[in-house]
């Protein structure tokens, strides 16, 4: 059964001929009447040469990019901000973009980007609210330095909890919101009552998916064939999301929904797989066959774990939770041939590879509804699978990368047998990470993941996505 997802992304991309919906968020400067306007263009074609010159244009982007970059220095059109604060379990982040129209056909320019971070995420702050909404406070001051002061107040400003206060219980997540809306009250930016709430998941995945396809500049042929699956892992959290096509859809029935891209409908495949997250995954994998119900939040348990180097020793918070998480006290070792001149062997102690992967295997195992089809598809993976895969080398941290799944599986058995104290959760989460794309997704041991960290200077996650839809419908 499809269902309509309703004003999600309304715009046209830059390469369109037709521009038909114009953004609702203006700036307060109007263009100038159309015999003006002419003149003037008439009048900027004379510099057209020494702006390619100056901005050391390529061929393909002279003309309508000079004629954009004219306009904008000569204020015949203006940029306009929005802000969206993505409020994750694990930290908040603020990315600002600036945006303006183009001169020819109008069609709406994703300017700039600003990307400011800052840890704990809100959820950590389950008993204190009033500290949540202090712990933005730095993200704001950020955004209001690169943002011109005249503009605050055009400026929309919304903010999207996941999966952190999806996690925490009703009363505790409401009062968190509601220091966080008195704040943006406060702001000076543009809110509405709307501004400050918690994210569908299915949105998420629907504006991770838009944000990737838009900078891969996948819908400019209207074809579903032509875009790719986004695979966002955030931690408490994780969305797949893709266009399936019609024999994949009577096998996906329940998730698909149709949503409006650029004045085109497209059948849409998301679900959002609460508890899937890396750390929602962490904490049930290291607390496996524990009860933990009656812990004292401001007590510290002390938990040993398969998944665990029998050396380590290290503490960790989640979800309002501390814990002392250690190796088993009988842990694995494994006699290794001494590197040095002396030659024999050393005794090394290692996970229980195995051991660790039942468990993980079991946790896995509760996925339900798992999305049919997903290998088939150009899979682009980011967040938590990009950040793992740089930490051991898989890809670059700058450039990203391609690497197929068995990839993930031999690294996990490689860091699972050296002790780790700086990584000391490494082999528990790309074990993890295996696990839940072959058992949970049904991808093969040869599919490709592409993953990275930015396109074309831009962040993926779904916040472009959500600044489109603001744009479009408002806060």
């Amino acid at each position: 059964m499809n269902r309509q997802r309703q004003g999600v992304i309304l715009l046209r991309s830059e390469s369109d001929d037709i521009y038909d919906a114009e953004p609702r968020l203006r700036t307060k400067k109007s263009y100038p009447s159309r015999r003006y306007f002419m003149v003037v263009t008439v009048l900027g074609v004379l510099f057209l040469g020494y702006i390619a010159i100056a901005y050391d244009f390529k061929p393909a982007r002279f003309g309508t990019k000079a004629i954009d970059t004219l306009a904008l220095s000569l204020s015949f059109q203006s940029r306009f901000y929005v802000v969206v604060i993505d409020a994750g379990s694990t930290g908040s982040r603020a990315l600002a973009f600036s945006f303006y129209e183009s001169v020819l056909g109008g069609n709406l320019i994703l300017d700039g980007e600003h990307f400011f971070q800052t840890k704990p995420g809100i959820s950590a702050y389950a008993d204190r609210p009033k500290e949540s909404a202090k712990s933005l406070t730095v993200l704001l001051d950020k955004v209001k330095a690169v943002i011109p002061q005249s503009e605050w107040q055009h400026t929309a400003l919304s903010m999207r909890a996941t999966a952190g206060l999806r996690l925490l219980p009703g009363h505790k997540a409401d009062d968190i919101l509601q220091e966080c809306r008195k704040l943006f009250e406060d702001s000076g930016f543009q809110v509405s009552k709307n501004s400050v709430s918690i994210m569908d998941g299915t949105d998420e995945g629907i504006f991770s998916w838009f944000t990737v396809n838009f900078l891969l500049e996948r819908f400019n042929t209207h074809n579903p064939g032509n875009t790719v699956a986004a695979l966002d892992l955030g931690g408490g959290s994780t969305q797949v999301t893709f266009s399936p096509d019609a024999s994949q859809e009577k096998k996906l029935d329940g998730h698909i929904y149709s949503v409006n891209i650029f004045n085109h409908n497209m059948s849409v495949y998301t679900h959002s797989y609460l508890g899937m997250g890396l750390m929602a995954a962490r904490k049930e994998i290291i607390t496996h066959g524990l009860n933990l119900d009656n812990v004292n939040p401001r007590a510290t348990s002390e938990i040993r774990s398969e998944c665990v180097n029998p050396i380590v020793s290290t503490e960790w918070s989640y979800g309002g939770l501390n814990y002392l998480v250690k190796g088993p006290i009988s842990g694995a070792h494994k006699l290794v041939k001494n590197q040095n001149f002396a030659g024999g062997e050393v005794d090394r102690p290692i996970v229980n590879f195995q051991a660790c992967l039942n468990i993980i295997e079991k946790y896995v195992k509760g996925i339900k509804n798992k999305p049919e089809g997903l290998k088939d598809h150009e899979i682009y993976a980011f967040s938590y699978y990009f950040d793992r895969a740089t930490e051991v080398g898989l890809v670059d941290p700058f450039f990203g990368g391609v690497v197929q799944v068995s990839a993930l599986l031999e690294m996990a058995k490689s860091v699972c047998d050296y002790p780790n104290t700086d990584q000391p959760f490494i082999c528990l989460d790309l074990t993890f990470i295996y696990v839940l794309l072959r058992d949970g997704f049904g991808l093969a041991p040869t599919t490709k993941l592409y993953l990275y960290k930015k396109i074309t200077g831009h962040e993926l996650s779904w916040a472009l996505g959500a600044a489109f839809n603001i744009i479009q419908n408002g806060l």
